[in-house]
Protein backbone atom coordinates (compact mmCIF):
# COMPACT_ATOMS: atom_id res chain seq x y z
CA UNK A 1 0.00 0.00 0.00
CA UNK A 2 2.85 2.38 0.60
CA UNK A 3 4.73 1.58 -2.43
CA UNK A 4 1.40 2.12 -4.00
CA UNK A 5 0.88 5.40 -2.42
CA UNK A 6 4.89 6.62 -3.45
CA UNK A 7 4.29 5.66 -6.74
CA UNK A 8 1.23 7.64 -7.07
CA UNK A 9 2.98 10.53 -5.50
CA UNK A 10 6.08 10.38 -7.62
CA UNK A 11 3.98 10.03 -10.95
CA UNK A 12 1.87 13.28 -9.26
CA UNK A 13 5.26 15.45 -8.87
CA UNK A 14 6.05 14.72 -12.04
CA UNK A 15 2.78 15.52 -14.06
CA UNK A 16 2.94 19.09 -11.82
CA UNK A 17 6.65 19.18 -13.00
CA UNK A 18 5.37 18.27 -16.74
CA UNK A 19 2.73 20.79 -16.54
CA UNK A 20 5.12 23.43 -15.45
CA UNK A 21 7.59 23.25 -17.84
CA UNK A 22 4.63 23.71 -20.74
CA UNK A 23 3.38 26.51 -18.58
CA UNK A 24 6.70 27.65 -18.74
CA UNK A 25 6.96 27.47 -23.04
CA UNK A 26 3.66 28.82 -23.10
CA UNK A 27 4.73 31.86 -20.84
CA UNK A 28 7.89 32.55 -22.72
CA UNK A 29 5.83 32.77 -26.04
CA UNK A 30 3.69 35.49 -25.11
CA UNK A 31 5.88 37.16 -22.94
CA UNK A 32 8.70 38.03 -25.99
CA UNK A 33 5.88 38.45 -28.26
CA UNK A 34 4.69 41.26 -26.14
CA UNK A 35 8.15 42.77 -25.97
CA UNK A 36 8.69 42.25 -29.67
CA UNK A 37 4.89 44.10 -30.31
CA UNK A 38 6.19 47.05 -28.44
CA UNK A 39 9.45 47.30 -29.64
CA UNK A 40 8.06 47.16 -33.27
CA UNK A 41 6.24 49.87 -32.16
CA UNK A 42 8.66 52.08 -30.51
CA UNK A 43 10.12 51.72 -34.07
CA UNK A 44 7.76 52.52 -36.01
CA UNK A 45 7.08 55.71 -34.12
CA UNK A 46 11.12 56.31 -34.36
CA UNK A 47 10.98 55.86 -37.74
CA UNK A 48 8.24 58.24 -38.48
CA UNK A 49 9.44 60.51 -36.05
CA UNK A 50 13.20 60.52 -38.47
CA UNK A 51 11.38 60.40 -42.13
CA UNK A 52 9.34 63.72 -40.88
CA UNK A 53 12.28 65.06 -39.76
CA UNK A 54 14.02 64.54 -42.77
CA UNK A 55 11.40 65.92 -44.74
CA UNK A 56 11.30 69.03 -42.64
CA UNK A 57 14.98 69.63 -43.22
CA UNK A 58 14.97 69.33 -47.10
CA UNK A 59 11.88 71.82 -47.16
CA UNK A 60 13.77 74.40 -45.38
CA UNK A 61 16.75 74.44 -46.70
CA UNK A 62 14.73 74.53 -50.40
CA UNK A 63 13.24 77.38 -48.88
CA UNK A 64 16.52 78.72 -48.05
CA UNK A 65 17.83 78.07 -51.48
CA UNK A 66 14.91 79.74 -52.85
CA UNK A 67 15.01 82.96 -50.67
CA UNK A 68 19.24 83.14 -51.02
CA UNK A 69 18.14 83.34 -54.71
CA UNK A 70 15.37 85.81 -54.13
CA UNK A 71 17.84 88.27 -52.05
CA UNK A 72 20.65 87.69 -54.93
CA UNK A 73 17.71 88.50 -58.01
CA UNK A 74 16.69 91.71 -55.63
CA UNK A 75 20.55 93.00 -55.17
CA UNK A 76 21.06 93.12 -59.09
CA UNK A 77 17.77 94.59 -59.68
CA UNK A 78 18.87 97.44 -57.23
CA UNK A 79 22.16 97.71 -58.78
CA UNK A 80 20.72 97.80 -62.35
CA UNK A 81 18.77 100.89 -60.97
CA UNK A 82 21.58 102.34 -59.15
CA UNK A 83 23.48 102.25 -62.27
CA UNK A 84 21.39 103.42 -64.20
CA UNK A 85 20.71 106.41 -62.03
CA UNK A 86 24.36 107.50 -61.51
CA UNK A 87 25.10 107.21 -65.33
CA UNK A 88 21.94 109.82 -66.08
CA UNK A 89 23.63 112.19 -63.11
CA UNK A 90 27.36 111.75 -64.16
CA UNK A 91 28.57 110.54 -61.09
CA UNK A 92 30.95 107.57 -62.34
CA UNK A 93 32.98 107.23 -58.86
CA UNK A 94 30.64 105.52 -57.16
CA UNK A 95 29.13 103.29 -60.49
CA UNK A 96 32.59 101.99 -60.32
CA UNK A 97 32.99 101.77 -56.82
CA UNK A 98 29.94 99.57 -57.38
CA UNK A 99 30.66 97.23 -60.17
CA UNK A 100 34.32 96.96 -59.12
CA UNK A 101 35.36 93.44 -57.99
CA UNK A 102 33.23 90.14 -57.56
CA UNK A 103 29.72 90.52 -56.30
CA UNK A 104 28.68 86.86 -56.06
CA UNK A 105 26.44 87.07 -53.33
CA UNK A 106 23.40 89.23 -52.20
CA UNK A 107 25.27 90.50 -48.96
CA UNK A 108 28.44 91.65 -51.72
CA UNK A 109 26.22 93.71 -53.70
CA UNK A 110 24.01 95.17 -50.53
CA UNK A 111 27.13 96.06 -48.51
CA UNK A 112 28.13 98.29 -51.90
CA UNK A 113 24.72 99.50 -52.68
CA UNK A 114 24.52 100.53 -48.76
CA UNK A 115 26.83 103.20 -49.90
CA UNK A 116 25.27 104.93 -52.65
CA UNK A 117 23.05 107.90 -51.13
CA UNK A 118 20.88 108.29 -54.91
CA UNK A 119 19.75 104.89 -54.53
CA UNK A 120 18.63 105.02 -50.76
CA UNK A 121 16.91 108.31 -51.44
CA UNK A 122 14.76 107.41 -54.66
CA UNK A 123 14.39 103.27 -54.65
CA UNK A 124 14.13 102.65 -50.68
CA UNK A 125 11.74 100.16 -51.96
CA UNK A 126 13.99 97.98 -53.86
CA UNK A 127 16.94 97.93 -51.72
CA UNK A 128 14.68 97.08 -48.57
CA UNK A 129 13.30 94.28 -50.83
CA UNK A 130 16.64 92.76 -50.81
CA UNK A 131 17.51 93.50 -47.57
CA UNK A 132 14.10 91.11 -46.53
CA UNK A 133 14.77 88.59 -48.80
CA UNK A 134 18.32 87.86 -47.49
CA UNK A 135 17.50 87.99 -43.98
CA UNK A 136 14.79 85.24 -44.79
CA UNK A 137 17.47 83.46 -46.59
CA UNK A 138 19.65 83.54 -43.51
CA UNK A 139 16.80 82.38 -40.60
CA UNK A 140 15.43 79.59 -43.26
CA UNK A 141 19.54 78.30 -43.32
CA UNK A 142 19.52 78.93 -39.55
CA UNK A 143 16.54 76.66 -38.74
CA UNK A 144 17.51 74.44 -42.04
CA UNK A 145 21.12 73.82 -39.45
CA UNK A 146 18.89 73.31 -36.66
CA UNK A 147 16.23 71.13 -38.41
CA UNK A 148 19.43 68.42 -40.21
CA UNK A 149 20.77 68.13 -36.75
CA UNK A 150 17.54 67.23 -35.07
CA UNK A 151 17.14 64.54 -38.29
CA UNK A 152 20.23 63.32 -37.44
CA UNK A 153 19.63 62.62 -33.91
CA UNK A 154 16.24 61.17 -34.48
CA UNK A 155 18.12 58.62 -37.45
CA UNK A 156 20.03 57.18 -34.50
CA UNK A 157 17.59 56.55 -32.46
CA UNK A 158 15.22 55.34 -34.99
CA UNK A 159 18.37 52.77 -35.90
CA UNK A 160 18.40 51.78 -32.40
CA UNK A 161 14.76 50.84 -31.96
CA UNK A 162 15.55 49.02 -35.13
CA UNK A 163 17.89 46.89 -34.11
CA UNK A 164 16.28 46.22 -30.61
CA UNK A 165 12.83 45.26 -32.76
CA UNK A 166 15.05 43.06 -34.63
CA UNK A 167 16.72 41.31 -31.24
CA UNK A 168 13.04 41.56 -29.86
CA UNK A 169 11.21 39.35 -32.73
CA UNK A 170 14.14 36.84 -32.98
CA UNK A 171 13.83 36.37 -29.62
CA UNK A 172 10.10 35.58 -29.72
CA UNK A 173 10.63 33.46 -32.46
CA UNK A 174 13.21 31.49 -30.73
CA UNK A 175 10.67 30.89 -27.98
CA UNK A 176 7.88 29.79 -30.24
CA UNK A 177 10.33 27.58 -31.84
CA UNK A 178 11.56 25.95 -28.34
CA UNK A 179 7.60 25.92 -28.08
CA UNK A 180 7.53 23.92 -31.04
CA UNK A 181 10.06 21.86 -30.60
CA UNK A 182 9.39 20.58 -26.53
CA UNK A 183 5.84 21.09 -26.36
CA UNK A 184 5.04 17.89 -28.23
CA UNK A 185 7.17 15.37 -26.23
CA UNK A 186 6.35 17.38 -23.17
CA UNK A 187 2.35 16.66 -23.67
CA UNK A 188 3.15 12.89 -24.99
CA UNK A 189 4.79 12.39 -21.55
CA UNK A 190 1.99 14.33 -19.87
CA UNK A 191 -0.64 11.82 -21.68
CA UNK A 192 1.68 9.16 -20.62
CA UNK A 193 1.45 9.77 -17.01
CA UNK A 194 -2.59 10.47 -17.04
CA UNK A 195 -3.29 7.53 -19.13
CA UNK A 196 -0.44 4.55 -19.46
CA UNK A 197 -2.34 2.93 -22.47
CA UNK A 198 0.47 2.25 -25.23
CA UNK A 199 -2.42 3.33 -27.64
CA UNK A 200 -2.84 6.52 -26.09
CA UNK A 201 0.86 7.83 -26.22
CA UNK A 202 1.23 6.71 -29.35
CA UNK A 203 -2.08 8.58 -31.12
CA UNK A 204 -1.32 11.49 -29.29
CA UNK A 205 2.65 10.97 -30.97
CA UNK A 206 1.23 9.95 -34.04
CA UNK A 207 -0.97 13.70 -33.75
CA UNK A 208 1.46 16.04 -33.19
CA UNK A 209 3.68 14.49 -35.82
CA UNK A 210 0.75 14.65 -38.33
CA UNK A 211 0.30 18.67 -37.31
CA UNK A 212 3.98 19.58 -37.86
CA UNK A 213 4.06 17.87 -41.25
CA UNK A 214 0.66 19.61 -41.78
CA UNK A 215 2.05 23.67 -40.98
CA UNK A 216 5.12 22.26 -43.33
CA UNK A 217 2.90 21.11 -45.91
CA UNK A 218 1.09 24.58 -45.31
CA UNK A 219 3.82 26.69 -45.43
CA UNK A 220 5.38 25.28 -48.66
CA UNK A 221 1.57 25.14 -50.43
CA UNK A 222 1.87 29.10 -49.63
CA UNK A 223 4.66 29.54 -51.33
CA UNK A 224 4.32 27.73 -54.45
CA UNK A 225 1.50 30.03 -54.66
CA UNK A 226 3.02 32.92 -54.16
CA UNK A 227 5.50 31.64 -56.80
CA UNK A 228 2.05 31.02 -59.08
CA UNK A 229 1.11 34.38 -58.86
CA UNK A 230 4.49 36.01 -59.37
CA UNK A 231 5.07 33.95 -62.07
CA UNK A 232 1.81 34.67 -63.32
CA UNK A 233 2.21 38.20 -62.68
CA UNK A 234 5.02 38.59 -65.14
CA UNK A 235 5.71 42.68 -64.30
CA UNK A 236 7.54 42.41 -60.89
CA UNK A 237 11.14 40.78 -60.41
CA UNK A 238 12.76 41.54 -64.15
CA UNK A 239 16.20 42.50 -63.42
CA UNK A 240 16.63 45.21 -65.86
CA UNK A 241 20.50 46.43 -66.87
CA UNK A 242 21.20 48.42 -64.28
CA UNK A 243 20.61 45.66 -61.76
CA UNK A 244 17.65 46.83 -60.33
CA UNK A 245 13.89 45.29 -60.81
CA UNK A 246 10.28 46.12 -60.46
CA UNK A 247 9.44 45.21 -56.30
CA UNK A 248 5.74 43.35 -57.23
CA UNK A 249 3.42 43.43 -60.06
CA UNK A 250 0.77 45.41 -60.24
CA UNK A 251 -0.45 48.73 -60.90
CA UNK A 252 0.23 52.02 -58.27
CA UNK A 253 -2.51 53.40 -56.25
CA UNK A 254 -1.21 55.71 -53.98
CA UNK A 255 2.10 58.07 -54.78
CA UNK A 256 4.30 59.94 -52.74
CA UNK A 257 4.15 62.78 -50.58
CA UNK A 258 1.34 64.68 -48.76
CA UNK A 259 -2.15 62.88 -47.95
CA UNK A 260 -4.61 62.89 -45.11
CA UNK A 261 -3.64 60.78 -42.38
CA UNK A 262 -5.60 57.05 -42.61
CA UNK A 263 -6.38 54.99 -39.89
CA UNK A 264 -6.51 51.12 -39.66
CA UNK A 265 -5.81 48.02 -37.94
CA UNK A 266 -5.01 50.13 -34.64
CA UNK A 267 -2.53 52.72 -36.24
CA UNK A 268 -2.90 55.86 -37.94
CA UNK A 269 -0.16 57.19 -40.49
CA UNK A 270 1.46 60.65 -40.73
CA UNK A 271 0.16 63.38 -43.34
CA UNK A 272 3.19 62.16 -45.63
CA UNK A 273 3.19 59.38 -47.76
CA UNK A 274 6.48 58.14 -47.54
CA UNK A 275 6.58 55.42 -49.93
CA UNK A 276 4.44 54.23 -52.91
CA UNK A 277 1.49 51.41 -53.17
CA UNK A 278 1.26 48.98 -55.34
CA UNK A 279 -1.35 46.56 -55.43
CA UNK A 280 -0.76 42.54 -57.19
CA UNK A 281 -3.38 41.09 -55.21
CA UNK A 282 -3.16 39.20 -52.17
CA UNK A 283 -0.31 36.85 -52.12
CA UNK A 284 1.28 38.69 -55.04
CA UNK A 285 5.25 38.21 -54.33
CA UNK A 286 7.25 40.60 -53.13
CA UNK A 287 11.38 41.04 -55.30
CA UNK A 288 14.36 42.69 -53.94
CA UNK A 289 14.57 45.83 -56.06
CA UNK A 290 18.34 45.18 -55.84
CA UNK A 291 21.16 43.39 -54.62
CA UNK A 292 21.95 43.17 -50.84
CA UNK A 293 21.31 42.36 -47.08
CA UNK A 294 18.18 42.16 -45.20
CA UNK A 295 18.45 44.75 -42.01
CA UNK A 296 15.20 44.07 -40.76
CA UNK A 297 12.70 41.43 -41.13
CA UNK A 298 9.72 41.44 -38.70
CA UNK A 299 6.63 43.19 -37.46
CA UNK A 300 6.86 47.08 -37.64
CA UNK A 301 4.10 48.58 -36.29
CA UNK A 302 1.33 50.18 -38.68
CA UNK A 303 3.81 49.40 -41.49
CA UNK A 304 2.73 45.57 -40.68
CA UNK A 305 5.21 42.72 -41.69
CA UNK A 306 8.16 44.56 -42.96
CA UNK A 307 11.36 44.08 -44.73
CA UNK A 308 14.51 46.81 -45.42
CA UNK A 309 17.45 45.85 -47.72
CA UNK A 310 20.49 47.55 -47.32
CA UNK A 311 21.85 47.69 -51.06
CA UNK A 312 25.53 49.64 -50.00
CA UNK A 313 26.44 53.08 -50.62
CA UNK A 314 23.81 54.82 -48.75
CA UNK A 315 21.16 53.06 -50.54
CA UNK A 316 18.28 51.28 -49.00
CA UNK A 317 14.69 49.82 -49.71
CA UNK A 318 11.59 49.09 -47.65
CA UNK A 319 8.76 46.62 -47.66
CA UNK A 320 5.51 46.53 -45.81
CA UNK A 321 2.23 44.85 -45.31
CA UNK A 322 3.48 41.52 -45.96
CA UNK A 323 1.14 38.62 -45.45
CA UNK A 324 1.15 36.52 -42.29
CA UNK A 325 3.82 33.80 -43.31
CA UNK A 326 5.04 35.47 -46.48
CA UNK A 327 8.67 36.14 -45.13
CA UNK A 328 10.93 34.76 -47.52
CA UNK A 329 14.06 35.81 -46.29
CA UNK A 330 15.43 36.59 -42.90
CA UNK A 331 17.87 38.99 -41.13
CA UNK A 332 21.29 39.15 -42.18
CA UNK A 333 21.14 37.08 -45.18
CA UNK A 334 22.29 38.48 -48.72
CA UNK A 335 20.03 38.70 -51.62
CA UNK A 336 20.14 39.13 -55.47
CA UNK A 337 17.86 41.61 -57.16
CA UNK A 338 14.37 40.26 -58.30
CA UNK A 339 14.93 37.42 -55.81
CA UNK A 340 11.57 36.57 -53.90
CA UNK A 341 11.73 37.86 -50.76
CA UNK A 342 7.52 37.91 -49.20
CA UNK A 343 4.08 38.20 -50.58
CA UNK A 344 1.72 40.68 -50.69
CA UNK A 345 -0.46 41.00 -47.34
CA UNK A 346 -2.43 44.13 -45.37
CA UNK A 347 -0.86 43.56 -41.72
CA UNK A 348 -0.24 47.14 -40.37
CA UNK A 349 -2.06 49.82 -41.06
CA UNK A 350 -3.12 48.73 -44.76
CA UNK A 351 -6.68 48.78 -46.63
CA UNK A 352 -6.75 45.62 -48.82
CA UNK A 353 -3.78 43.48 -50.11
CA UNK A 354 -0.81 45.40 -51.12
CA UNK A 355 2.36 46.68 -50.96
CA UNK A 356 3.96 49.64 -49.59
CA UNK A 357 7.60 50.14 -51.00
CA UNK A 358 10.05 53.01 -49.61
CA UNK A 359 13.48 53.84 -51.25
CA UNK A 360 16.21 55.53 -49.07
CA UNK A 361 18.95 57.72 -49.93
CA UNK A 362 21.54 57.97 -46.70
CA UNK A 363 18.50 56.85 -44.25
CA UNK A 364 15.79 59.41 -45.77
CA UNK A 365 12.95 58.73 -48.03
CA UNK A 366 12.95 59.65 -51.63
CA UNK A 367 10.43 59.60 -54.18
CA UNK A 368 10.44 56.10 -55.31
CA UNK A 369 9.36 56.70 -58.89
CA UNK A 370 11.84 59.17 -60.20
CA UNK A 371 14.52 57.07 -58.01
CA UNK A 372 13.66 53.66 -59.94
CA UNK A 373 12.64 55.47 -62.96
CA UNK A 374 16.81 56.51 -62.78
CA UNK A 375 17.61 52.83 -62.79
CA UNK A 376 15.43 51.92 -65.79
CA UNK A 377 12.67 50.39 -63.81
CA UNK A 378 8.85 52.08 -63.99
CA UNK A 379 6.35 51.69 -61.20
Amino acid sequence: MQAAKANEATKAAEVQRIQGLIQSLTGEVARTRTAAEQAAGAFYTAQQEYFDASIRADTLQSQADLEAQNATDAANKAGRIAAQLYRDGGDTTSLELFLSGSAATADDLLSRLGVMDKLLERNQAVYAAALTARDAAQSLTDQAVVARDERDRLQQVAEQKMLESQQAADAAQAALDAQTLHLGELQAQLAALEDTTAKTIADYQAGVEAARIAEEQRRAAERAEAERLAASGGAGGGVVSSGWARPTSGHRTSGFGPRSSQCGNGYCSTSYHYGVDLSGGCGAGIYAAAAGTVVYAGYNGGYGNYIKIDHGGGIGTGYAHIRPGGFYVGYGQRVNAGDLIGSEGNTGNAFGCNLHFEAYVNGSPVNPIPFLADRGVSI
